[in-house]
């Protein structure tokens, strides 16, 4: 927009050696400064930075002229008031000091000629403006003796308010809030919905420059995304808040911790996430539901978990097999899983918890748990098989085959230990995205749009601790998404389509999912929030758990093919 130049000569009779007279020399920069600023124009705005100095130079002489007015209490309006979109507020401030300075007034003269010898206003070293002052469309209010009346032309008008209760309107966005006089925090109008464009634009900005290299942009952006995500409310902030952490990590070369007290929170985080949302629930219940109609009629049964964790997805299986008409298998269980942080023995402690329930429910059982870094470490040989005329053997895996994906060949060693093992099924459920492209914007991109969806499901959620450990829980994935590189990032998802090549190439074909497996899944969903929003899919044989039209979880079987 075009600036008349005249509208910041001080009143008539005033110097012209006055610094609010621009001389020729400074028309010639005004006119000739076009360029739009980098940092803002990325955050939605279209600001020259010519403006940014006309901007600061008006608050100034508006603070000034408001000082000097004689009614109580405009002064303090004048101080208290901060205006953050400096695109809308050139008007508003022409508009102000053409109010509050008639031609005769003087004394506005001589304020002008004090307030421009003094460099502190909007800049920092160097002639930068302060962008934390800058966050979107929003006023702070912190008077409640005056109104400010918006109108859809651009005339404003100040008066005092006689309520005890007064009505407080933004210049800006024309948004009426009531607060009372007992409060003393400032009332921060917002227009929530530009600002959360805004918000993602800015992390797409900084995802962007962090992929080009320009870390100095970067760091700028990452910062503005905390002021900017204050402005939000539920999923939107807390999404875009671990966001800007796995950034700033990257951008600082922070790498995540890995301390013993990290270590041992895990178990602890997931036990929240499966109490509060369906995802684990589902996961178990689809897979043993698999594994429960291979094992039909069979009368020693053996199942090999590749996600041994706390046993969560046990005891419902060992109670189905209780249950089985002719009475149950003998029950056998190899649970894989990593060391601990403290060293200590926590598979044998969950196998001594599934014997006590094994022996409650009459079904023979045997435990072996198996320590391992990796899944790739593991040989057929430890796993003590026994012939298959014997023993049927199913093996499982929750959340585990993605992290192989970081390791080359580790996938293929994995499921070449699978085929020797010769199950009868392979139950795997894997989070329905793809988080292990080549592309660092691509991978973000995704995982954004992936996790706010999470986020937002989890909204929710009955208990808000239960809530908050599990957003702690995916906060975690999202900063080893986002902040690690090469064998440290292991959240590498992928999608059913690029998994279903994985197995078909290595000898592994599908083995469809029941009915059965869709209803267990659907009468769990009805346990969650009514089962609202939570949607369940088939997809070639597949099941896929999503919230409203996002699939986030996949669970699938599979079995090897009739050639090997």
């Amino acid at each position: 927009m075009k600036r008349d130049l005249h509208q910041f000569q001080g009143p008539p009779g005033s110097s012209t050696s006055s610094p609010a007279v621009f001389g020729k020399d400074k028309m010639m920069m005004v006119k000739e400064e076009e360029e739009d600023d980098e940092l803002l124009g990325v955050l939605g705005y279209k600001v020259r930075s010519s403006e940014m100095a006309e901007v600061a130079l008006k608050l100034e002489q508006l603070e000034t002229m408001m000082g000097n007015v004689q009614e109580d209490g405009l002064a303090h309006l004048a101080t208290d008031t901060v205006h953050y979109n400096p695109a809308e507020l050139y008007s508003w401030l022409d508009n102000m000091l053409v109010e509050l300075n008639p031609p005769a007034a003087t004394s506005a003269s001589n304020g002008l000629n004090q307030i421009n010898n003094n460099n502190n206003s909007f800049f920092t070293g160097g002639g930068e403006y302060d962008l934390k002052a800058i966050p979107g469309n929003a006023v702070c209010q912190r008077s409640n003796q005056f109104a400010v009346e918006s109108s859809n032309n651009i005339n404003k008008r100040l008066k005092p308010l006689p309520s005890p209760d007064p009505m407080v309107t933004s210049p800006v966005i024309g948004t009426t809030v009531t607060t009372t006089t007992e409060s003393t925090r400032p009332v921060i109008l917002v227009d929530s919905q530009d600002n959360g464009v805004r918000l993602v634009h800015a992390l797409m900005a900084c995802a962007e420059a962090v992929q080009s290299g320009n870390l100095t942009l970067a760091e700028a952006l990452v910062k503005q995304i905390g002021f900017l995500a204050v402005s939000q409310a539920g999923a939107m902030r807390k999404v875009a808040t671990y966001f800007a952490e796995a950034l700033a990590r990257r951008i600082y070369r922070l790498s995540p911790p890995r301390t013993q007290i990290d270590s041992s929170l895990s178990d602890t985080l997931q036990t929240h996430f499966y109490e509060t949302c369906p995802y684990l629930k589902f996961a178990h219940f689809t897979a043993n539901q698999a594994i429960l109609e291979a094992f039909e009629g069979k009368k020693k049964v053996h199942v090999i978990d590749f996600s041994m964790s706390q046993g969560l997805q046990w005891p419902a299986l060992m109670q189905a097999l209780a249950l089985r008409e002719g009475g149950p298998p003998s029950f056998r269980l190899t649970g894989i899983g990593p060391p601990a942080a403290d060293n200590s023995d926590h598979l044998h402690e969950v196998g001594c918890k599934l014997a006590q329930l094994a022996e409650a429910i009459h079904v023979e059982f045997e435990y072996r748990g198996f320590v391992a870094n990796s899944l790739a470490d593991l040989d057929a040989s430890m796993l003590e098989l026994r012939p298959s005329e014997i023993e049927a053997v199913a093996v499982n895996s929750v959340f585990e085959l993605h992290k192989l994906l970081g390791r080359p060949g580790a996938v293929e060693k994995v499921f070449g230990v699978v085929k020797q093992i010769k199950p009868v099924i392979f139950t795997v459920v894997e989070q329905e995205s793809n988080h292990n492209g080549p592309v660092f914007l691509d991978r973000f991109t995704e995982s954004l749009h992936y996790y706010s969806t999470l986020f937002d499901s989890l909204e929710g959620a009955p208990s808000s601790q239960d809530k908050v450990m599990s957003e702690v829980y995916l906060g975690k994935q999202i900063c080893n998404l986002v902040a690690c590189e090469g064998p440290d990032r292991v959240e590498r998802h992928e999608t059913l389509s690029q998994w279903t090549n994985r197995f078909g190439s290595s000898g592994f074909a599908p083995a469809h999912l029941g009915s059965n497996a869709f209803k267990q899944a659907s009468t769990l969903l009805a346990l969650f929030n009514g089962g609202e929003g939570y949607r369940v899919e088939e997809n070639n044989g597949c099941l896929m758990l999503g919230w409203h039209t996002r699939p986030l979880i996949t669970t699938s079987a599979w079995k090897l093919s009739a050639v090997h």
